[in-house]
């Protein structure tokens, strides 16, 4: 058996990294709206940062991302 010539394997792999990657976005996209849930159920950042216990920089980061994304999808401007 013939093992599959290195252009295919590329081709495979490269296709599964936009897999990867789109999916790994989805994710982040469906946390940062689950901390945003957080912050409106316990009224700050640092609240949901400390319950998660992480950073509340890395919980801003987060949501920031994601604000940026959305408005960018939606043509919208942020407040930054």
């Amino acid at each position: 058996m013939d093992p599959k010539p290195w252009r295919d394997r590329i081709r495979e792999e490269d296709e599964l990294l936009q897999q990867l990657n789109r999916l790994a976005s989805e994710a982040a996209d469906r946390r940062a709206q689950a901390l945003l849930d957080g912050v409106d159920e316990l009224g700050s950042i640092a609240e949901v940062a400390r319950d998660r216990g992480v950073s509340w920089n890395a919980v801003d980061k987060a949501i920031k991302k994601y604000q940026r994304k959305k408005a960018a999808e939606t043509g919208d401007s942020t407040t930054e």
